[in-house]
């Protein structure tokens, strides 16, 4: 009985989100009820002592990172950069590349550090002139940009300052560059694969007479590419997020060593030391301050272009940020009830059978990814769970935390774009399409990134790489 209350919660919170609910709201009525189920009398208890607990430590860590992310993309879209970007892979990859142009345009803004949500509504216009002008099938647009935005780049290249690819640092004590060999080869693997798949399907559709199609909604109007800024320009701001986040992975701990003490010496209205270990917090430190950079640049390079917009665009970046943030902190605390019930004994006992640790791992937190419809999500909710027992396992088999961290973030984009996920939704809404015209192609990109994370653990397994 314990193991269905846990299963029928899992269930309740993802036909919440499928039929497109709040999170924030379901997400802690999901776990109370199963609190209810299990001992009535410990649901208040509960619901302050764990579920805000959980849910307010996230946005203690996260939320700058969602916010300085949200505002990098809203100036470089509000610049012209993001359109400069995608103008200059058309002319340089060239038009009869079209799913290369659109995957390359898509990994370069999301790796940049602009939201994958950013991007989509950033990259729509032009992909749909791209595809239109090349007369290549408009349902197998959402395919091209999930896989530049949704995958490789979101979890898989080291370095990376998405949320799936920082919120392992401060479980395991890592750096958003853990086991870069891994990353870039579990990067080359989607991007091999995905790329194929897509020209077959394109080919496919093309030899069968299929042209751009007609009677379709949410058409975007043709693209002004003659005032765009440089291109130059355009990529330097993205550039200086990834360089300064290498140097700051690497400065921050010089500068401040293990840990770093506020003494009331210096800050007279604290009542004790403040300490923080640096270990812990390095890996969003560093993204943080990269993101600050990024912005600086682009308002000093392109502030004429900004200025006019920059009030209502940065209001409705933060609001992005706090319902982002939100949910997925909301889904947090929703994993730290579970993870309390006796029913997710069952759950992880069963998980515990399995016996390799990146294996147990990468199932896990892909499973719940999947069950959430969300990354961050689904590997929040398995790490505020499970993340002692993985580090258990790995340091028994000898196996670096920086590679338990690499599985974990690509396991966490496996299976995590079902249907219901939050990010597909805004895919086929912003470009006019359906899950029935164009989902196919969205799951195949989706069992591309699962089968890529169990790839990158068997060369990890045959060569020892990290």
């Amino acid at each position: 009985m314990s193991f269905v209350i846990v299963l029928a919660a899992l269930a309740f919170l993802m036909l919440a989100a499928y039929r497109g609910y709040s999170v924030i709201l379901f997400a802690p009525i999901a776990a109370l009820a199963a609190v209810l189920l299990t001992g009535p009398s410990a649901v208040a208890p509960v619901f302050s002592g764990i579920f805000m607990d959980k849910m307010v430590g996230f946005v203690k860590l996260y939320f700058p990172v969602f916010l300085l992310g949200a505002v990098f993309g809203k100036v470089i879209e509000l610049s012209g950069f993001s359109e400069s970007i995608v103008h200059a892979a058309i002319r340089y990859i060239g038009r009869s590349r079209a799913n290369a142009v659109i995957v390359a345009v898509c990994a370069l803004l999301t790796y940049g550090g602009v939201s994958l949500f950013v991007v989509v509504f950033a990259v729509y216009p032009f992909a749909a002139e791209l595809y239109r002008q090349s007369n290549i099938p408009k349902r197998l647009m959402p395919g091209a940009i999930a896989l530049g935005a949704f995958s490789f780049t979101m979890d898989s290249l080291p370095g990376t300052p998405q949320i799936q690819n920082i919120i392992p640092t401060s479980f395991f004590k890592t750096t958003t560059w853990a086991a870069p060999v891994l990353g870039i080869i579990g990067s080359l693997f989607i991007i091999v694969v995905g790329l194929t798949y897509l020209e077959w399907r394109r080919r496919t559709a093309m030899a069968k007479g299929e042209g751009y199609g007609t009677s379709l909604v949410n058409e975007p109007d043709r693209v002004e590419t003659k005032s765009l800024p440089n291109p130059l320009l355009a990529i330097a701001p993205l550039a200086l997020v990834g360089v300064a986040n290498f140097l700051l992975t690497r400065w921050i701990p010089v500068w401040y060593g293990e840990s770093f003490t506020v003494t009331p010496d210096v800050l007279p209205g604290i009542h004790a030391p403040v300490t923080t270990t640096i270990k812990q917090v390095v890996g969003i430190w560093s993204v943080e301050g990269a993101l600050l950079l990024g912005i600086a640049l682009v308002l000093v390079t392109a502030f004429r272009r900004v200025q006019s917009r920059f009030a209502t665009g940065t209001k409705a970046a933060v609001a992005g940020a706090l319902l982002a943030s939100m949910n997925t902190a909301s889904e947090y605390g929703f994993g730290g009830v579970i993870a309390a019930l006796p029913g997710f004994i069952v759950v992880s006992d069963a998980l515990k059978s399995i016996p390799n640790p990146l294996v147990n791992a990468a199932v896990s937190v892909s499973s719940l990814a999947g069950i959430t419809g969300s990354a961050s999500g689904g590997m929040s909710i398995a790490l505020a769970a499970m993340s002692d027992q993985f580090i258990r396992s790995a340091q028994a088999a000898q196996i670096p935390m920086e590679v338990l961290h690499r599985v974990v973030a690509m396991a966490s984009g496996g299976m995590d774009t079902l249907p219901h996920n939050g990010a597909v939704i805004t895919l086929l809404a912003v470009t006019g399409l359906t899950h029935r015209e164009s989902y196919r192609d969205i799951f195949a990109v989706t069992v591309i990134k699962t089968l890529a994370v169990f790839f990158v653990i068997a060369v990890y397994y045959a060569t020892g790489l990290v």
